[in-house]
């Protein structure tokens, strides 16, 4: 074990990527293979066998995965049973009435993850205060536990009614379930979210115990993994915040995790804005079965407190802090097809690693947006993966000709470029998502880009956006693997607390921040590893009174100091105004939850540098030319390639141009200029030379 060193791994669809940082020379090596679905630590291991390093060097392994979020969204997960106060059964049925589509005759809402045969009514009730108002009934809940066994659950969720004010009731009920089931995984909403709103809360103990039997063994299999390779050191995951938790944490706390990659992408964006002097950016993740997009603004990580996995119109919620992503159904494998009516779509079926694009010749026969990109000569053949494999032209000329040109009437270079245009209009949907539909100009942001197939396509989403600035972060195509290397241990801890803000007795809500602090500080008290410094974040829930929604305001320590409850209004109504695009300043203000975010600050590895020059490339960073297709629909634009790792600082490329390295490809129009900074980061600059 090397001290300080650092090991994460970040599983996708399709690649898995790997990122090494060795303390004693400050060098970081890097690891790319594709997933192995069926066998998942095994592409791990590969990707740690091709950085060059083993399991055993690190004193940190992190690592982040899609496990979570692919079991729910393929319903995939455990048989589960919800046991629920008597009285709500259909509470997780009925929901929030949502109706998005006011005249979509055909609009169905979300689908229960357990069928009503399998939820339960446990006789109990407590007041929204928290005092027994009906006494829990024990010998039910054991008879419930007779039907449990005889319908064979592998998982249990448990909701009861104002738990989050007081738990014993779910506490109780917990302690019966599992000494009569103990082969199931058993979840209570109050150890996942302590807020009110009961659907919220049940669908996210639910999801939690869907996905707990996957994901625990899963973890657990890693583990075992480590153990065997000799592996010493602290195993830590990344939760949704981007933070870092123990792995026995993720082990029952599983939707913490739902979107730890994408997380993760954010956090390391995060990290380049903080080095580059940047305060506002965007940051846009194409891998190769999804691509997301989230927010740095005023130097903060935009997060939220509740997610829809699924989407908008019958999604799940999770009530969970996470940061706040959006994400689409397309990435560098998903299926172009054409429907009855003679429509063209791309995605959201992916072809996934298995069998993959076309152009990979495993078997795959349906065209994809890497199968395009390699006909358009946006891609080699030769020098995908760094040369490790070699892409198979025919096989995509094929699939697109058969399933896309021909039933279109169209050339194949126009049917290659069609599913590109698509696919960028679709990814631009993620950027507006976390930006324009947040009350946020997203024209004013710089793009950050990356993952494998993001330095593609950035400029074109960009343009679609009217954005003139992208940047391209070194390693790209391992860059949710490199945030990892820079999360801190984070551990988020909520009370719903319904109080005027005019009313409200400061020294009250001083001790009951005190009191999420104190729980935070011990939980990293019992985490594997010792923080360098322990930062304490304060913020609240707050609406309008008749308000039903609330918005998140951070409270500096100085206003709760100060008890300046106008600065706080003022605060809040200007949270309001950029979030809905208006305030009612003289309208009164409630708090509805209090949150304190605990983050254990860990050492960070350094950004390196690269070696300078001039305005003018070195000749060995030349590889060539070919003809390539870009989207303004010019057609064999012979375009000059340059092998990235052969740049140097202050070097200058004005488009068309190309610029390869292992996992990426960076595609630069006719007309943008390439400025290459101190670190690496290619910043593209659109139209700068027109």
């Amino acid at each position: 074990m090397k001290k300080g060193s650092r090991l994460a791994a970040d599983i996708g669809g399709t690649f898995t990527d790997v990122a090494y940082f060795d303390s004693s020379t400050g060098a970081m090596s890097l690891g790319k293979t594709l997933s192995t679905p069926q066998h998942l630590v095994e592409g791990i291991a590969d990707g740690v066998s091709k950085a060059g390093t083993r399991f055993a060097d690190a004193e940190i392994f992190l690592h982040g995965s899609t496990v979570a979020i692919n079991t729910l969204l393929e319903r995939k997960g455990a048989k589960t049973a919800l046991l629920i106060t008597e009285g709500f059964r259909d509470v997780y049925e009925i929901g929030r009435i949502n109706r998005p589509d006011a005249y979509n005759l055909f609009f169905t809402k979300h689908v229960p993850l357990v069928e009503r045969d399998l939820r339960f009514e446990v006789r109990e009730r407590l007041t929204a205060e928290g005092r027994v108002h009906v006494p829990l009934d024990e010998f039910g809940v054991h008879r419930i536990c007779d039907a449990l066994i005889e319908q064979g659950v592998d998982a249990v969720g448990i909701l009861l009614l104002h738990c989050y004010a007081n738990p014993a009731h779910e506490i109780t009920v917990k302690k019966i379930v599992q000494e009569r089931l103990p082969h199931a995984f058993v979840s209570a909403s109050h150890e996942l979210s302590q807020e009110y709103r009961e659907f919220e809360r049940c669908s996210t103990v639910v999801a939690n115990a869907y996905v707990g039997p996957v994901v625990s063994r899963y973890v657990a299999e890693i583990e075992t993994r480590l153990r065997d390779e000799s592996f010493r050191g602290a195993f830590l995951l990344v939760q949704s915040t981007g933070g870092l938790y123990e792995s026995a944490q993720a082990q029952q706390h599983c939707v913490r995790m739902l979107e730890s990659g994408p997380a993760a992408g954010v956090i390391g964006a995060h990290a380049l804005c903080a080095e580059l002097g940047l305060a506002n950016a965007i940051a846009f993740d194409m891998g190769g079965t999804t691509a997301k997009a989230g927010v740095i603004f005023e130097s903060n990580v935009l997060t939220t407190n509740i997610a829809l996995v699924g989407g908008y119109n019958q999604g799940l919620p999770i009530q969970i802090p996470l940061v706040d992503v959006f994400e689409v159904g397309t990435g560098g494998g998903s299926i172009a097809e054409v429907d009855s009516s003679g429509s063209l779509h791309v995605g959201p079926r992916s072809a996934g690693a298995e069998p993959g694009p076309a152009c990979y010749a495993r078997g795959g026969l349906a065209p994809t947006v890497t199968d395009a990109n390699l006909v358009l000569g946006r891609l080699g053949a030769d020098t995908f993966l760094g040369g490790e494999m070699r892409l198979d032209v025919p096989s995509a000329q094929s699939a697109i000709a058969e399933r896309i040109a021909t039933p279109l009437g169209l050339d194949l270079l126009d049917a290659a470029n069609g599913i590109l245009r698509i696919a960028v209009t679709k990814m631009s949907y993620a950027v507006k998502g976390v930006s324009t539909e947040r009350g946020l100009d997203a024209a004013a942001f710089t793009l950050i880009a990356y993952g494998g197939a993001g330095p593609l396509h950035a400029s074109s989403i960009a343009r679609e956006i009217g954005m003139t600035h992208v940047i391209i972060p070194r390693a790209p195509g391992h860059f949710c693997a490199f945030g990892m290397l820079h999360s801190d241990l984070r551990y988020d801890f909520v009370k719903t607390t319904f109080r005027k803000l005019a009313d409200v007795d400061f020294q009250e809500i001083n001790d009951e921040f005190a009191s999420l602090a104190a729980q935070g500080s011990a939980a990293l008290d019992g985490a594997a590893i010792t923080p360098n410094v322990v930062r304490v974040t304060y913020s609240a829930d707050m609406r309008y009174v008749g308000q039903e929604h609330s918005v998140t305001v951070v409270l500096d320590a100085q206003l709760l100091e100060r008890q300046d409850r106008d600065a706080i209004k003022q605060h809040f109504d200007r949270v309001h105004q950029q979030r809905y695009g208006t305030c009612a300043p003289t309208e009164k203000v409630e708090i509805v939850t209090l949150r304190a975010a605990t983050t254990g600050v860990m050492a960070k590895p350094m950004m390196e540098k690269i070696a300078a020059g001039t305005t003018v490339c070195p000749a060995t960073a030349s590889a060539g030319s070919r003809p390539v297709v870009f989207l303004d629909g010019s057609s064999n634009v012979m375009t000059p390639i340059f092998r990235r790792d052969g740049l140097l600082s202050n070097n200058r490329i004005v488009g068309p141009a190309l610029i390869e390295e292992h996992a990426s490809t960076t595609v630069i129009f006719p007309g943008d200029v390439v400025d290459v900074d101190a670190f690496g980061n290619l910043h593209i600059t659109l139209g700068a030379a027109q």
